[in-house]
């Protein structure tokens, strides 16, 4: 049995409803109706990151790491297709000097980063103390 199921529908066009769980979300290839699947996968990557870098707090004496925003950004290639990732985080705990580490340590668990091709994974910035 799969760990995940999804079901995806497009009545018409380029939107497509899925269904995951009690919950729906609708992308559209046109970005007429919904997002985009580049975005979506940009907010994904982004919103898995962050649960990854507290977990990678947490595992080093940082229990609350407070308010945590991520401004994403990505550069397509000339057909459309997601070639640069960058992330640039705030952080509202002072970690001066361990960002690196939590970052890395974030990559590791965080699930999207595992599955994207390395050449996609996110360059990131992190600002701490920042609120």
């Amino acid at each position: 049995m799969a760990d995940i199921t999804v079901s995806s529908t497009s009545e018409e066009g380029f939107a497509t409803t899925s269904r995951l769980g009690d919950f729906e979300l609708t992308i559209d290839a046109t970005n007429e109706t919904g997002p985009d699947p580049n975005e979506t996968l940009v907010a994904d990557y982004a919103s898995c990151y962050i649960p990854a870098f507290r977990v990678a707090g947490q595992q080093r004496d940082h229990d609350d790491l407070g308010k945590i925003e991520i401004d994403a950004e990505a550069d397509l290639d000339d057909d459309d297709d997601l070639e640069a990732i960058r992330f640039d985080m705030r952080v509202e705990a002072d970690i001066s000097g361990e960002e690196d580490e939590l970052v890395e340590r974030g990559e590791e668990i965080c699930h999207v980063h595992s599955a994207l091709r390395e050449d996609l994974h996110a360059d990131i910035s992190v600002e701490s103390g920042a609120f």
